[in-house]
């Protein structure tokens, strides 16, 4: 009985490794038909929803004080122009009410001014009249003692006497104009101090309802409360940085930023369309458009990736939120080409290589490849349409081939 036994397993492993022959056989002279195939190729990464430039600001104060309101919660709903807090104003009230005091003021002077200055230049102008009128008559009685004189009925020195006189009336008149234009220069220069003073004290009253303004913070875009980095009661410090209130982003203005290897960037291009989802509602999809490549690279546990800025289409009714992690597939162009079963491909001596059927034998053959879709790769170069190919090769045939 032992003996029958044995004879029996040994027969029953004969017809096993029979059967494993057969079945390597057939699997070995399985083959295919190169023939053009359409690849819909695309490139998979994984990003995260980040909000536009200008989408996230942070507001903050460009004064130091105490916050006397606060009227912003994280969560709220806020539009642009709304109000978000107040500091104290006491201070800058009583400096506004100076600035505005200082303004009456130059005001005043401008107004003074312009009512003295009329009467000063008359004076002088009244002067100048009345020395042009004894110039002229020293001038006449001048004539008239010369007539006189070659006439010989008035002595030497009486001639001389009216010439002396009409020398002083020119002089007297010469000072009298000379007055007259530093009258008027001096009122110019009075009223362009005058009117410096007004306009100083306008710029410095400008100044100080800029800054009682700067007390309320008001909300640049409109968006939804982020953050909040104080409460009402405490002080703050404006230093070289203003101190932040709130933080606002616009949920309706996000973007999604995929992070691509390097190897697969030089296949990405603005405008093409990319489907993603995100981990927080896996059900959804999510639609966008390449818009940018940022020059920058950025490393990843040790692997190179290059940041492709996604404008998405729709944000799902407010469903995305900045920072949401997404599984991102960038649909790159289609295209027909020659494609082979991945699995009919060999490496070896470091190249890429199918076995092309020839008659009854199998020659490899170097081949490049191109684009995988699935389970199929694009041959780029080294087969050609309807040759027929080894999808497992006989290991006997990679041996015969090998060098």
């Amino acid at each position: 009985m032992p003996l029958v036994a044995a004879a029996l397993g040994v027969a029953a492993l004969m017809v096993w490794i029979g059967l494993g022959d057969r079945q390597e056989a057939q699997a070995s002279n399985e083959v295919v038909t190169v023939a053009p195939r359409t690849f819909t190729a695309a490139v998979v990464a994984i990003g995260a929803v980040k909000p536009q430039i200008g989408a996230e600001v942070r507001v903050g104060s460009r004064l130091s004080g105490r916050v006397w309101r606060l009227r912003a919660n994280i969560g709220d709903r806020v539009e642009k122009g709304a109000v978000l807090a107040e500091l104290e104003t006491a201070e800058l009230d009583a400096v506004v009410a100076q600035r505005t005091a200082e303004l009456t003021l130059a005001q005043a002077r401008r107004t003074g001014l312009d009512a003295l200055a009329p009467g000063e230049e008359a004076r002088a102008q009244a002067d100048v009249a009345r020395f042009e009128a004894e110039a002229r008559l020293a001038a006449e009685e001048r004539r008239r003692q010369q007539a006189l004189l070659v006439k010989g009925l008035v002595p030497r020195a009486t001639a001389e006497a009216a010439e002396d006189r009409h020398a002083v009336a020119q002089a007297d008149l010469e000072s009298a104009r000379r007055a007259l234009d530093l009258v008027r220069a001096e009122l110019g220069e009075q009223r362009t101090q005058a009117d410096a003073d007004i306009a100083r004290a306008r710029a410095a009253l400008e100044s100080a309802s800029v800054d009682r303004a700067f007390t309320v913070l008001r909300a640049p875009i409109s968006g939804v409360v982020a953050s909040v980095a104080t409460q009402e009661g405490e002080t703050v410090a404006a230093g070289l940085s203003a101190p932040t209130f709130v933080t606002i982003i616009d949920l309706d203005r996000l973007q999604l930023n995929a992070y691509v290897d390097e190897v697969d960037i030089g296949k990405i291009a603005a405008g093409q369309s990319v489907s993603f989802t995100v981990d927080a509602f896996p059900a959804a999809d999510f639609t966008g458009q390449v818009t940018a490549i940022y020059p920058g690279a950025t490393i990843q546990d040790n692997v190179v990736k290059y940041v492709v800025a996604v404008d998405i289409a729709d944000t799902g009714g407010g469903l995305l939120r900045p920072e949401m992690t997404a599984n991102v597939r960038i649909q790159l162009e289609e295209r027909t080409a020659l494609a082979v079963p991945a699995r009919a491909i060999r490496q070896e001596a470091g190249r890429s290589v199918v076995y092309v059927v020839a008659g009854e034998a199998s020659v490899a053959r170097p081949v490049r490849l191109g684009w995988r879709d699935g389970p199929w790769t694009e041959v780029a170069e080294g087969a050609r349409a309807g040759e027929r190919i080894l999808v497992d090769v006989p290991a006997r045939a990679e041996e015969e081939n090998s060098p």
